[in-house]
């Protein structure tokens, strides 16, 4: 059995399994709680379709606790929308670093987390389904497939649904997009070159990014549901001319495609990230951000971060400053969400008006360095608000 300091990490994906490696890391014992392993996606063009951009703020923490896999670097990202005339180009040159980002396969990510984790000393794994918790003035008492689990502080990431957030009762308002996100990897007739792509169409905006193979990239399209079915449904062939023409031919004729998924896209966000004393939210348990940021598992690996600023040297972790660490972290994700909800206002309209003020915004944003560059920052995790709020 865990000691009486034990922290309980539910989620065993990359935000909960980073979470509880650094825990163990920074001397903590550890209880991590899934139903079962992760395990990888499809990958029939030789890259798993399920990926992740990660910040170079991000790569510091994993490098930080030992988990850092390769991915494919991206040194430039080129933004631009079919019905203007303005384009945006970031080059991480602008910020005096070598590279943007990197886009990383969530099964390699995963599988080294793992087998960190199940070799740690301080870390226990346990397999089943949370069905109950207690929250007592010196701990908390979980029941997983009906045995407890007694820790002092639980540490929830257990993604959009979370068990825990609902065992709770804690309340999340809904941001729906009404859109969904078609997913999938494509080969492409030229190279990517470490280039992110992202277009805004009438329909929502399509991604195309950068793989460690370099005439393959990762499809993230948000659009309407109904034309997300379609799409999924529709043959090889008519798919591949109609992501050929909606991606304006950038990495000219679209060859090859993978098997092709969608799911809904529903922002929301935790009413607070202490979900009761001693329990605390983090990743998607708490929020949920549209993809279009890039942002997501780099804001949870943030959480992971500020959890562990906040805990004390030793003792009872469920002691210390916890609503600090809530108010912060939720100020980040409100920020976000502010700007996600700015953007589809701005893309998501056909009004001349508003592509009148989208042209003149780009081309401001363009000429500007200083500007540029401090989006840049912040997109990458170095700016003065990602910091402070961690």
């Amino acid at each position: 059995m865990p000691d009486g300091n034990a922290i309980c990490v539910v989620g065993g994906g990359l935000n909960g399994a980073a979470a509880a490696l650094a825990l163990a890391e920074a001397g903590w014992p550890v209880v991590l709680v899934d139903r079962h392993k992760p395990k990888p996606s499809p990958s029939a063009l030789g890259v798993e379709i399920r990926n992740v951009a990660l910040s170079p703020a991000s790569r510091a923490f994993l490098e930080d606790i030992g988990a850092w896999v390769a991915g494919a670097p991206y040194v430039r990202m080129h933004v631009w929308e079919s019905l203007g005339t303005a384009s945006l180009d970031f080059h991480a040159s602008e910020t005096g670093r070598a590279e943007l980002g990197w886009i990383v396969e969530v099964g390699a990510l995963i599988e080294r987390l793992w087998a960190r984790i199940e070799s740690h000393p301080r870390v226990q794994v346990r397999f089943g389904s949370v069905d109950g918790l207690e929250v007592h003035d010196s701990g908390v008492t979980l029941r997983v497939d009906g045995e407890a689990v007694s820790c002092a502080l639980l540490v929830a990431a257990d993604g959009a649904a979370s068990p825990v957030r609902n065992l709770t009762a804690t309340r999340d308002a809904r941001y729906p997009t009404g859109h969904a996100a078609l997913v999938t990897a494509v080969r492409t007739e030229r190279p990517h070159e470490a280039v992110a792509y992202q277009r805004f169409l009438p329909g929502g905006p399509l991604a195309l990014l950068p793989s460690r193979l370099p005439d393959v990239s990762s499809v993230v399209w948000s659009q309407p549901p109904a034309l997300a079915s379609s799409r999924v449904e529709a043959s090889k062939e008519a798919f591949l001319a109609d992501l050929t023409c909606a991606s304006g031919r950038v990495l000219g004729q679209v060859l090859e495609t993978d098997a092709r998924f969608a799911f809904p896209l529903v922002q929301h966000l935790a009413q607070s990230f202490v979900a009761a004393p001693r329990v605390l939210l983090i990743g998607d348990a708490a929020r949920v951000v549209h993809p279009l940021a890039g942002l997501g598992v780099n804001l949870g690996f943030e959480d992971a971060q500020a959890l562990l600023a906040t805990l004390p040297v030793s003792g009872d972790p469920g002691l210390a400053d916890w609503r600090t660490f809530a108010r912060k972290r939720q100020a980040r994700a409100r920020a976000m969400l502010r700007v996600m909800s700015a953007l589809r206002l701005l893309y998501g309209s056909d009004s001349p008006w508003l592509g009148w003020v989208r042209n003149v915004g780009v081309r401001t944003v363009s000429e500007s360095r200083g500007l540029k560059s401090q989006i840049m920052r912040e997109a990458m995790g170095l700016g003065p608000m990602a910091t402070s709020m961690r």
